[in-house]
């Protein structure tokens, strides 16, 4: 596949260079962290002063390097003293003892690592006592709305959008294309059962897939509602079947190690606190959640919104919570440093009913932070009503808040 430089990527990466930290780059599986690698040698490879040693455990050619001392062996005999040496290893989790390397040569003058993995302890939350504190971690989403455009060559339009929304970001699907669905939808499920395989079933040594199967079902349905882990318990024994509420929470938490799901929790906006229990989950790519639940995105356009904006807010640096309020609820509640927003999701605001839902509720917060309302309205102009902007969705994805 061709490379595309992803400019957030690269300028996230090229600000860490030479701060003596790992940068790690995690993610779901095929959401492209390779290839941000691969782009980052083709924009490093021409500098004078620059050495890059490049393992790629994905390629037989790099098979023979199975623990730490033959990965050390490699290096070793690649390093140049007088450069600036850029050691990047992709599928770092294939070699045994990696860390021990990686650590190591970390103190190393002249030297950065970056490494990316897509499974086991890379996934975990083992990282910061694996390498003693000292990496960046990446998170590697699926493409954006804008990137998405890029990648297909189209053109910002209502039927680029929808197809965003029905297909999520994915990079692969630029090799597939976007105009056979069949193909799609094909594509999709080879992505997700790889996932389902390696990075929950296999990993966990999980025995009741039928339930994990339907587990991941509900979730996809019900993208966008407050749940818990003992209401689906109840839900599920009402349909047969017997699961306790921490074989669903350990169920839940092995989705979102492998960044096939994450789940958001609840604020409340006016006691300032969080809740717990309750919360929202969200899929890290929005085609994987469509491919799972099946039907016509018409019939759930709004959840399939919601799923599409929580992902934009993550790539624009944001914290995001669910809020709560006494007299309802806000979709999100976003900080960054010194910084919060509060933004409702909406399909149409077509009526004074839904007009009053979608506004109402955030006229209800008592304090000056900026507020919006994201719909697909036709025909909608940025619009400012008593301090709370609507903006278009394809204005949002592609040029913020």
């Amino acid at each position: 596949m061709e490379v595309i430089s992803r400019s957030y990527y690269a300028d996230k990466i090229d600000s860490w260079l030479g701060s003596g930290q790992i940068i790690v780059l995690i993610g779901q599986r095929r959401v492209g962290k390779s290839y941000v690698m691969k782009d980052f040698v083709a924009r490093h490879e021409k500098e004078p002063n620059s050495n890059i040693i490049y393992i790629d455990k994905e390629k037989r050619s790099f098979r023979f390097i199975q623990n730490c001392d033959e990965l050390d062996a490699y290096i070793d005999a690649r390093l140049v003293p007088d450069k600036h040496n850029y050691i990047l290893i992709d599928e770092v989790q294939d070699i045994e003892g990696w860390e021990k390397s990686v650590r190591s040569y970390r103190t190393e003058d002249n030297v950065d690592i970056l490494i990316t993995g897509s499974n086991s302890k890379m996934l975990s939350g083992e990282l910061g006592t694996m390498l003693g504190g000292r990496y960046e971690q990446i998170l590697v989403q699926s493409l954006t709305y804008m990137e998405f455009l890029q990648f297909h060559h189209l053109t910002d339009n209502d039927d680029s959008l929808w197809k965003y929304l029905n297909y999520g970001g994915l990079p692969g699907l630029m090799t597939i294309g976007i105009d056979d669905e069949d193909r799609v939808w094909e594509y999709l499920s080879g992505i997700y059962n790889t996932v389902m395989l390696k990075d929950v079933i296999e990993r966990h040594s999980i025995r009741n897939i039928p339930f994990l199967h339907n587990l991941i079902s509900f979730i996809a349905d019900t993208t966008g509602k407050l749940n818990s882990a003992s209401n689906i318990a109840k839900y599920m024994k009402s349909q047969g079947v017997d699961i306790s509420t921490n074989a669903v929470l350990n169920y839940m938490s092995f989705f979102e190690e492998s960044f096939l799901t994450a789940s958001v929790g609840r604020y409340d906006i006016h006691g300032k606190k969080l809740l717990e229990s309750t919360g929202k989950t969200y899929f890290g790519d929005v085609g994987l959640r469509n491919y799972i639940a099946g039907g016509e995105r018409q019939s759930d356009i709004e959840k399939v919104m919601e799923n599409v904006v929580y992902h934009h807010l993550i790539h624009l640096g944001y914290s995001v919570t669910v809020g709560q309020l006494r007299a309802g609820e806000i979709d999100f509640v976003c900080t960054r440093p010194n910084q919060r927003v509060y933004v409702q999701v909406a399909w149409f605001i077509d009526s004074d009913t839904t007009f009053m839902r979608e506004f109402g509720s955030l006229q209800a917060i008592g304090d000056a932070y900026p507020k919006y309302v994201i719909s697909a309205t036709p025909m909608l102009r940025s619009a400012n009503h008593e301090g709370i902007t609507h903006i278009h969705l394809r204005k949002f994805l592609s040029e913020g808040l």
